[in-house]
């Protein structure tokens, strides 16, 4: 068995394509949706992902504002230019780039941001919505990791799950839109015992832990999707996931890269979230799906 590989690039194109067309309907109407992009600092890191997120929105007519803001702000000023941004009409989504520098409250600083504003999905009203199974807004991760499911129309409903981490930005709200979804999902961390007699139940597995090549090849159930959300730095520099590629696509049935594969699904989730914001602040009803199902799964089969 050799995996398919879920193309997460080819995939966001397509979101991405659809959302312009949302944004083309939004401008017959007088609105442009906003995001604001809010980064502290000069990490090198988190300006190459302000960068793309920036590209994004404007390659898909998104207007987009980037407020770049010196290491030495204060936690006032910072909460001051989010409440600017919270009254500002024209920003339909807010979005502070993390990690903030470490004398700022993290939490309190995306606490200030206006529900009807909190695109990223990390409010505490947000996150008790997802849990109750009616979000406002899906946390961008995991929401990207639902459509790469969706695009290869995995049957959700009654599968196994298996999420491997607990974050508030990706394994907690993704394990609570699995279970909206209708699996049974169990969730796995640091502290759990034997992990891999675990993982081998699972039909689908998402590895969200931070820590390369976690999963290998004998702890995944023969024809699984595996899903990696890892983001980690070889000693050689180079990006790499929670997954041990080349051995686990000789077991699992589909497969996402790292990277190329859950990395622009966030981001083009980010947009449909921003977008909605704007369809929502019209009286819009945003579409059930950001996908289009007659296009078929943005999908490619892996060669050797």
């Amino acid at each position: 068995m050799t995996a398919r590989i879920i193309d997460g690039k080819a995939l966001a194109a397509r979101v991405q394509a659809g959302v312009a067309r949302r944004v083309a309907a939004l401008q017959t109407r007088g609105v442009t949706p906003g995001l604001a992009v809010v980064l502290v600092g000069d990490d090198a890191a988190s300006a190459i992902y302000v960068r793309n997120k920036v590209r994004a929105c404007e390659s898909a007519g998104l207007r987009s504002l980037f407020v770049h803001l010196p290491e030495s702000t204060s936690r006032a000023s910072l909460l001051a230019r989010v409440a600017e941004l919270n009254a500002d009409p024209a920003v339909h989504g807010i979005l502070v780039q993390l990690p903030l520098p470490r004398h700022l409250d993290a939490s309190e600083i995306v606490d200030a941001i206006a529900f009807e504003k909190d695109v990223d999905g990390l409010l505490p009203a947000n996150a008790g919505l997802t849990l109750m199974g009616r979000p406002q807004f899906r946390s961008c991760t995991p929401y990207g990791v639902m459509m790469m499911l969706e695009s290869i129309r995995y049957p959700v409903r009654g599968c196994h799950a298996v999420v491997i981490g607990r974050s508030n930005m990706v394994g907690k709200p993704m394990a609570m839109l699995l279970l909206a979804a209708n699996a049974t999902v169990t969730m796995c961390h640091s502290a759990t015992r034997d992990l891999g007699s675990i993982t081998r139940q699972a039909d689908v597995l998402v590895a969200a832990a931070g820590r390369h090549n976690l999963i290998t090849a004998e702890m995944v159930k023969p024809g699984a999707v595996v899903i990696d959300v890892g983001t980690n730095r070889t000693p050689e520099g180079k990006l790499a996931g929670d997954v041990d590629f080349a051995g686990v696509r000789v077991v699992a049935g589909w497969i996402s890269p790292v990277p190329g594969g859950v990395g622009p699904m966030t981001v083009a989730m980010l947009l449909v979230n921003t977008t909605e914001a704007a369809e929502r602040s019209i009286g819009a009803s945003p579409p059930r799906s950001p996908l289009l199902a007659e296009n078929g799964p943005a999908t490619a089969d892996a060669s050797p």
